[in-house]
């Protein structure tokens, strides 16, 4: 009787270890982040890929590719007012936690800091690591924005002070939407296709907006896969994206009655 009685204590204690480890796990959160401007966190890179070395010169104007240009800049114009270029204005804005719902309605859940830490972190270490990857060219060429050229609004006028002595080419935003696509797409691989289409609007957004060239948004994606090939060699980064996995596995458990 004794040892039957020892054995049922022993199960229980095993029982108790595996419920505190799996508390532990659903628990956990990523280490804390320095913010290296407010609201914008450090990235994983401790060097940026070079987008001076590795996108073309922006199009010159009177050129067929800045014509190009042009073109798609004024046939955005029909889209002002309607929900398109709600979601443009929607998509200009890369402060978190708004930004963390930029590709909430194609996966499907909401990325938080309260439910998912570890993707939400990941979101905001990546913005810094694809944003700033676009910055040894747009400082070299300082490309002026279309609204300078074309005479019409944007669809974020409060940012245009700053924006008119940023340069438009390659596309931060377009980088920084890119490389998130990417990244998600690994996390929920079984919606790749939605979640990349989601991603190309978010730096066609940009066109909408009057604030970047066709030409700035191609050039912004290649940056934003650039970061993401230089994150894939980096200890953090895929420490981190193992664990915005596993949480988000962790959700879509069914609950159990």
């Amino acid at each position: 009787m004794k040892k039957k009685y020892s054995t049922v204590l022993f199960l229980l204690a095993a029982l108790l270890l595996v419920a505190g480890c799996a508390t532990t796990q659903q628990l956990s959160r990523p280490a804390e982040v320095k913010e290296v401007h407010p609201g914008i966190v450090a990235g994983y890179l401790k060097e940026s890929p070079d987008s001076l070395k590795l996108v073309l010169p922006p199009p010159a104007p009177g050129s067929a590719a800045f014509a190009r240009d042009e073109e798609a800049s004024k046939e955005s114009f029909v889209v002002r007012g309607t929900k398109r270029w709600d979601q443009a204005t929607k998509d200009a804005d890369l402060h978190f936690p708004a930004a963390a719902n930029a590709f909430t309605d194609v996966l499907g859940f909401q990325i938080s800091e309260s439910e998912t830490p570890f993707l939400y972190q990941l979101m905001r270490r990546t913005l810094a690591d694809a944003g700033l990857s676009t910055y040894t060219a747009k400082n070299h060429y300082q490309r002026k924005r279309p609204f300078m050229f074309n005479g019409q609004p944007s669809c974020t006028p409060d940012d245009e002070e700053w924006l008119r002595n940023d340069g438009s080419y390659p596309s931060g935003h377009t980088a920084i939407g890119w490389a998130w696509a990417l990244i998600l797409t690994e996390v929920v691989p079984e919606k790749t296709d939605a979640i990349l289409k989601r991603g190309y609007e978010f730096g066609q957004s940009r066109i909408i907006c009057n604030v970047h060239w066709q030409s700035d948004v191609d050039s912004g994606r290649i940056m934003g896969a650039a970061a993401v090939a230089g994150l894939h060699a980096n200890a953090d980064f895929i420490a981190d994206l193992a664990q915005a996995k596993a949480e988000v596995q962790f959700m879509k458990k069914p609950v159990k009655n």
